[in-house]
């Protein structure tokens, strides 16, 4: 392989990785926005 293709290669492996310990690192918050739904009793049967 030319080293044109090497160091794409590798960058493109360090990139995925890096993303990869990104998200198995990173805290994300729970949603904070209460939610409400009101259900019909005509969707329950009897």
């Amino acid at each position: 392989m030319s080293k044109l293709t090497q160091i794409l290669l590798i960058a493109g492996v360090l990139v995925i990785v890096g993303g990869a310990i990104f998200l198995m690192t990173w805290d994300i918050p729970a949603p904070s926005e209460t939610v409400t739904k009101t259900l019909s009793n005509d969707r329950f049967p009897a």
